[in-house]
């Protein structure tokens, strides 16, 4: 049984059908790199799973170890063990780094920050605020996803943003998820993140439209760029 399976989901907000239909699977401890340009429900997606407010399916299924999650709430989900990093990592204003660790888990803060290749001594005792570049932000926001352990998370675009973390940066922070035994969804636009994964999907229209060996699926990724490809599911690779 997969660990996370999503079937036929569709979601529609207003007039507008941004997920038709779609359907994937992610294994156990598995890396899958979602793969798609932007307005193609990547970041839709990744808010489905993740149960935010707003966000529940029109259509289809969410089931996480075979419980169905189409009604749960995030916190429910977090207690399943499913956790997200966002494109844009949440600021709390007056707090130290060393505490917005602490208040995710009673994991060590400082092992935690050298796990995403920042020096304890020189960040728990900052703030966590505007004074923190995007890369500083985001690197301490998978610290503190890492520091759950959980056994499944989304990692939304990890590459975007000021200061934005390189491919080495994200290969790393992907072999400390793999060593603590976390599934990953992988959200980017770029094939050569992509490659990291163990396998990927692309997604087109609200579809995915391709899945299998990452550097077949960013082929023919980069061959098309999503631009007519009307939202068919085409081919296996």
């Amino acid at each position: 049984m997969p660990l996370m399976e999503v079937n036929g989901l569709v979601f529609i907000a207003g007039q507008k059908r941004i997920l038709n239909g779609l359907s994937m699977t992610i294994g156990e401890k598995e890396a899958h790199a979602l793969l798609g340009t932007n307005g193609t429900g990547k970041s839709t997606l990744a808010c489905l799973l993740m149960g935010c407010e707003g966000y529940v399916p029109s259509a289809g299924e969410i089931r996480f170890g075979g419980v169905l999650l189409n009604n749960m709430k995030i916190h429910e989900r977090a207690k399943l063990g499913i956790s997200m990093a966002w494109q844009e990592p949440v600021r709390f204003e007056g707090i130290s780094v060393k505490d917005y660790l602490a208040l995710k888990n009673g994991s060590d803060p400082s092992r935690c920050l050298e796990m995403v290749g920042l020096q304890p001594e020189r960040y728990l005792d900052r703030m966590v605020d505007r004074r923190l570049s995007g890369g500083e932000r985001k690197r301490i926001e998978l610290a503190s996803i890492l520091s759950l352990r959980p056994k499944f998370a989304v990692l939304d675009e990890p590459d975007t943003g000021i200061d934005m973390l390189s491919i080495k940066d994200i290969m790393n922070v992907v072999a400390q998820f793999r060593e603590a035994g976390t599934a990953l969804l992988l959200i980017t636009h770029r094939e050569e993140i992509a490659l990291i994964a163990d396998r990927a999907s692309e997604i087109c229209q609200g579809r995915i439209v391709c899945t299998g060996n990452p550097a077949g699926v960013a082929e023919f990724y980069k061959e098309r760029k999503c631009l007519s490809c009307g939202g068919e599911v085409c081919v296996h690779v």
